[in-house]
């Protein structure tokens, strides 16, 4: 019997609609917020035109052999099993081995991560609202730091004084269950008639409207005749005149590195389970490449041209260092905003900007619950509509844990540790069981089924030798950051503390010494804030520890709660195998010799 028919008659399994519409599906998960908000960031932190360098290597020799390496194994697994979640195809391709349980980590990280996703994502359109009905227009605002003032209240962080904008969170809860619901019934609608169709009308869009804005930005010129450093061209030369003395910066690389791995969407669980459903004679290299090229196209040539020249032209190279200094949600909603109420006619491309990235958005977190969906289906034998369900409870608790918890303390730290290390350490055990459960070889020549183009011949060596190396040190560099240079910088601050505090901090620093480190965010923005004062600088410092302190149990409690949920998601797993294995072996029963080859 056909492998298409097989697929085609089992309960549950979907396929794709078209070639085009697994692409565009695939890139959509990648083409994310991170792409036009993080990336631009990154860049300008390392120095630009350097950075760009062992960012375009780091694509090349990390983020295409492992996004090849998912494509295949998904593939591969899907059509010898049926199956079509992390669990399931892990579990396939190991053989059952205790590597089968990394499966669990390809459900947690997309899963967790789609849990304060969404509601980032809701205040793209809540911005892309406001743009448009005029609400930040704030440049004549006589409020201290007004774009900054609109994003904390309507994020709900700590501020001082009566609200200006926004009391409470009513309006950033219903933006959050607007954007909740489309893209729960997207979802609801599957595969092909869901999510492909979405991303085969959105993915264009974005980048259409992308194009737009570029255009813009790039014919501003010079605005300000009185600066005429602030130009188009000099924010270009920024971005592409490399200084090759920073290539001597370990640490420039270290954060090339990371930027294309987690821009890719590689590690997440979600490109194995896209790829699943696909038939043997589905090309994966080329369609692979053409995703992922999609991919740094949007960040690279839209997102890294949108940014960096508007800042430069608005805010000047002496403040670049704004856009370098702030988190990614400093740069999306308190930086732009202010660029664009600079920018000739900007309100109508503030309402763009906004209006894709709230497109790039959706086109994420739409793919973050399949994997989860399809593990639903194969180990409990629910149909979608109960699969659907089942998450959609399960994430709007979690949502509501970060919307009602003060300020961004709880996305931060599932950003953290969820993103920032569960990601890359997914990707390494992907590798693992790829080179040394799967094989290279039988890997290569899986990728030959109904190939357009044929793998290069270094990517054996790559993906054995170069890949994990890379990973290893993005993990290795992930524990030093968190446990040792934060402790540093406390230490190296004591001294200017104990200088310029009065004696009855004495006790306080001590304390602050022994129980309180400070996130790689807060010491960046100290480090690139510090008043003229020593004392005002002590001041500041010790109310950032102080809420530090404060924060620290709803970290605690968010870390607990990662921990105890992917215990329970290993033990489902564990209790789920037994309904998928037979799945499998009646699927390869009916699919005979083919299942072999």
């Amino acid at each position: 019997m056909s492998e298409s028919r097989i697929a085609s008659e089992t309960p549950g399994r979907e396929n794709w609609g078209s070639k085009l519409g697994v692409i565009l599906a695939v890139a959509g998960s990648a083409v994310g917020l991170g792409n036009f908000l993080r990336f631009p960031g990154v860049a300008v932190q390392n120095g630009g035109g350097a950075f760009m360098i062992p960012y375009f290597l780091a694509f090349l020799l990390v983020g295409i052999p492992i996004c090849w390496a998912e494509w295949i194994m998904g593939r591969r697994g899907g059509r010898l099993s049926g199956l079509s979640s992390s669990p399931g195809l892990f579990s396939v391709l190991t053989k059952g081995s205790p590597f089968r349980f990394v499966g669990a980590l390809g459900l947690f990280v997309p899963v967790v991560i789609y849990m304060y996703y969404v509601y980032v994502e809701s205040w793209c359109l809540a911005y892309a609202w406001y743009s448009l009905s005029g609400a930040l227009n704030l440049k004549d605002s006589a409020i201290d730091a007004p774009y900054r003032v609109f994003y904390n209240e309507f994020v709900n962080n700590p501020t001082e004084g009566p609200s200006q904008f926004f009391s409470g969170i009513a309006y950033s809860y219903g933006f959050f269950l607007f954007t909740f619901f489309i893209n729960f019934y997207l979802i609801f609608r599957g595969l092909s008639r869901g999510i492909e169709r979405f991303c085969r009308v959105a993915m264009p869009l974005l980048v259409f409207l992308a194009i737009i804005i570029v255009i813009r930005v790039i014919t501003l010129g010079t605005p300000d005749p009185t600066h005429p450093e602030q130009s188009v061209i000099n924010g270009l030369g920024y971005m592409w005149n490399p200084d090759w003395e920073q290539l001597k910066d370990a640490k420039m690389w270290l954060s090339a590195c990371g930027q294309v791995f987690f821009s890719l969407s590689v590690g997440f669980g979600i490109i194995v389970t896209y790829a699943s459903y696909l038939r043997k004679q589905d090309d994966v290299v080329l369609s692979g490449l053409t995703a992922s090229a999609t991919n740094e196209f949007c960040e690279v040539c839209l997102g890294g041209l949108m940014v960096i020249p508007a800042a430069m032209v608005f805010l000047g190279a002496s403040q670049m260092a704004v856009v370098a200094g702030e988190s990614t949600f400093g740069i999306g909603f308190v930086v732009m905003p202010q660029i664009f109420d600079l920018m000739p006619v900007g309100q109508l491309f503030s309402t763009l900007f906004y209006f894709l990235l709230f497109l790039a958005g959706v086109t994420s977190s739409l793919s973050m619950l399949q994997p989860g969906i399809a593990f639903f289906e194969e180990g409990f034998g629910l149909n979608r509509r109960a699969s659907v369900t089942i998450l959609g409870m399960l994430t709007f608790l979690g949502v509501n844990g970060v919307i009602l918890s003060e300020g961004t303390v709880v996305q931060d730290t599932i950003d953290k540790y969820a993103a920032e290390l569960g990601i890359p350490l997914l990707a390494l055990f992907e590798v693992f069981i790829f080179v040394f459960v799967l094989k290279v070889a039988k890997g290569i020549r899986e990728a030959s089924h109904g190939a357009d183009m044929r793998l290069p011949k270094f990517f054996g060596f790559v993906i054995t030798y170069i890949t994990p190396i890379f990973l290893i040190v993005i993990i290795g560099w992930w524990f030093k950051s968190t446990f040792t240079e934060e402790r540093d910088f406390m230490k190296e601050t004591r001294t200017e503390l104990a200088a310029v505090m009065p004696e009855n901090y004495a006790e306080e620093i001590q304390m602050l010494e022994k129980k309180i480190q400070l996130q790689p965010f807060l010491q960046k923005t100290l480090q690139n804030t510090i008043p003229p004062s020593a004392l005002d600088y002590a001041t500041s410092l010790d109310k950032q520890l102080k809420l530090e302190a404060e924060q620290r149990p709803v970290q605690n409690a968010t870390i607990a709660f990662m921990l105890i949920f992917f215990v329970m998601l290993m033990i489902l797993q564990a209790i789920a195998w037994p309904r998928m294995k037979r799945r499998y072996k009646a699927y390869q029963r009916a699919l005979g010799a083919d299942a072999f080859d």
